[in-house]
């Protein structure tokens, strides 16, 4: 059998793995002592996420077609919720489509709505209320665009946006809010009927805290008709998976939900205040509602809006700001400190797995939404969108179609080349192609093959349940 050039990525290494590994089954074990239990899909990605990577659950073989030089490629658990490497993968195929084939050359302004407590957790769970949210939202900035371009002597201008529903916070807390990366300007019709773009005006702080405040007192209004915060109204969340409804809401407070210090804050870990961020120009807070709407890029500048696109994007945990401290304790390290100078969090495992079950989004929810000219509905769309890149061109497509259809899908090969300068298509000892030449999923062909190229055939140890002691539940979560 021919030798396997192979440099796997080893997540069984990672603290995010260890944690999970070690202490998932308890963690499970114990809720079901309590008569609880997550959701379905929640404990599946949960589950999912431990075989991911993993080459004892499956692998891709490819060999050079030049010289026969063989590696293998472990198969991954494509979930949305934590997983640092699917949403790694989601992040930069997004941000690459978005980059090359949506977002128009034009300039884009980035607009980040974040909302009161009591909003964000039915946020979290009540996709029918995220559309309406984000529907007001977008039509206060929007008429505002359009105002701005009536008083330059332009009617009838249109807006386009990519919406996207970020779910957690920096300390990978529930925090369901918006990021919208609006074109600065709105689209008009010149004699001829063709789309040409109109620049709008600089955005000044009052222009930010009225939008803010049209935006915060339409949202009341809506919640108040659809009576979601009268004493009594009832929870859905609460009636149909109470556990999830306490994890969600703890989360949402900073807060601890099971455990030994359910109904506690997180721990923290406090630096210098002076550290800490502070709000700039064009950002403002009103009734637990804030705007941010300082972050603007030029057309020409596409390196730095695909990275833009890959923040908005980007997994809630990155492995290299968790570690252990001890097998009890994980220290998760902020990428900026907040304004009390709170640097690091200081979390149990029980606590992190609390964290990430409150981050998987409910089935079927859109997290990336387009609008206006950018909508895939709308009859300009093919005028103003830039035209089929070479990244997406049907042989670089994981699916290709040969009839030339358009394919919406950039290649893992092409992507892992254009993010992390490593193209695995290319063999290391020839320069030649690689091919997929199998796919094995079966345990015993599994075993046999990766035991005779001398990798690891078995899957990394899952700790067993112990139940040692009671679950405790905040229950004023």
């Amino acid at each position: 059998m021919p030798s396997v050039a192979y440099r796997r990525r080893t997540p069984e290494t990672e603290p995010l793995y260890r944690a999970m590994s070690g202490h998932l089954e308890t963690f499970l074990a114990q809720l079901q002592a309590t008569d609880r239990q997550l959701p379905r899909h929640v404990e599946q990605e949960m589950r999912a996420y431990l075989e991911c990577g993993i080459l004892a659950y499956g692998f891709l073989r490819v060999r050079c077609e030049d010289c026969g030089e063989s590696r293998v490629v472990a198969f991954s658990c494509k979930k949305r919720g934590f997983c640092p490497s699917c949403m790694g993968r989601r992040m930069a195929d997004t941000a690459a489509r978005l980059t090359e084939e949506v977002l128009p050359l034009v300039p884009v302004r980035q607009w980040v709505l974040s909302f009161p407590f009591e909003i964000r957790y039915r946020l979290a769970w009540d996709g029918a209320l995220v559309s309406t949210v984000l529907t007001i939202f977008l039509r206060v900035v929007q008429g505002w665009y359009r105002r701005r371009a009536r008083a330059q002597g332009y009617q009838s201008g249109r807006c386009g946006s990519v919406t996207f529903v970020q779910r957690f916070g920096s300390s990978v807390n529930l925090n369901p809010h918006l990021h919208v990366l609006m074109m600065d300007g709105v689209f008009v019709r010149d004699e001829d009927g063709t789309p040409f773009f109109v620049p709008a005006p600089p955005l000044t702080d009052d222009d930010v805290r009225a939008i803010v405040e049209t935006t915060a007192q339409r949202v009341v209004r809506l919640c108040q008709r659809r009576g979601l915060f009268e004493e009594g109204s009832t929870d859905p969340l609460w009636e149909q998976e109470p556990l999830l409804a306490q994890i969600s809401a703890a989360s949402v407070q900073g807060m601890v939900a099971t455990g030994d210090r359910a109904g506690r804050k997180v721990r923290r870990r406090l630096t210098d205040p002076e550290d800490g961020v502070r709000s700039g120009a064009l950002c403002y807070a009103s009734r637990g509602f804030s705007l941010h709407a300082a972050t603007r890029i030029e057309a020409t500048d596409r390196r730095r809006l695909e990275r833009l696109c890959r923040y908005v994007i980007r997994p809630p945990v990155a492995s290299g700001r968790l570690r252990f401290v001890d097998e009890q304790t994980l220290l998760f390290t902020l990428k900026t400190a907040w304004a009390d100078g709170t640097c690091q969090l200081v979390l149990s495992p029980q606590e992190l797995l609390e964290k990430l079950a409150a981050l998987v989004p409910p089935p079927r929810l859109n997290l990336v939404r387009y609008h206006g000219v950018l909508a895939p509905a709308c009859p300009d769309r093919a005028q103003i969108v830039p035209g089929r890149s070479a990244l997406t061109q049907t042989e670089g497509c994981e699916h290709g179609a040969p009839d030339g259809r358009r394919c919406h899908r950039v290649s893992w090969a092409k992507l892992l080349a254009r993010v992390f300068q490593h193209d695995v298509t290319v063999c290391p000892s020839c320069d030649g192609h690689m091919k997929i030449v199998a796919a094995l999923t079966e345990p015993r062909s599994v075993i046999a093959y990766l035991d005779g190229v001398g990798l690891p055939a078995r899957a990394p140890p899952i700790t067993p349940a112990h139940l040692d002691r009671q679950l405790e539940f905040d229950e004023a979560a």
